[in-house]
């Protein structure tokens, strides 16, 4: 008799619709704002922010984990089921590195230009930008 793996469904939504589900997956690994946060079958009950970075998810019979990059949002995790609630995200064969590399870019220029004007506020919106655009790079180039 075969060994039955205990296995999870992992759904990650953005506003813009499902980005990916797996009703097979036996690991979920995100970044929460506390930490990094793994998750398996018959995990306690759980809810967390995110931090932008990226999502991995192991699924039964593959060797190869899942990439997607989340920026921001929550996980919550009940009944075996995980759901990533993302303000958006990307899987890694998705993401356009060339796109990611312009928004870095244009990122850093709006870092430069809102620290000589002491603009906090744009400052900020910037930095939020420029972490967005490098977990892209990152997740992309694994």
């Amino acid at each position: 008799m075969a060994d039955h793996q205990p296995v999870l469904t992992v759904s990650i939504v953005t506003p813009d619709g499902t980005v990916y589900e797996d009703k097979q997956a036996t690991l979920l690994v995100v970044k929460t704002q506390l930490g990094e946060l793994g998750i398996m079958a018959n995990h306690v009950p759980v809810i967390a922010s995110l931090a932008v970075d990226e999502a991995r998810i192991q699924s039964v019979g593959d060797s190869k984990e899942t990439e997607v990059a989340v920026n921001g949002g929550f996980v919550e995790f009940s009944n075996n089921v995980a759901t990533v609630v993302a303000d958006t995200a990307e899987l890694q064969e998705d993401i356009d590195v060339d796109r990611a590399k312009s928004a870095q870019k244009r990122a850093q220029d709006r870092i430069d230009k809102a620290r000589a004007a002491h603009d906090k506020d744009e400052m900020l919106r910037a930095e939020v930008a420029l972490r967005r655009a490098i977990n892209r790079i990152n997740v992309a180039g694994k």
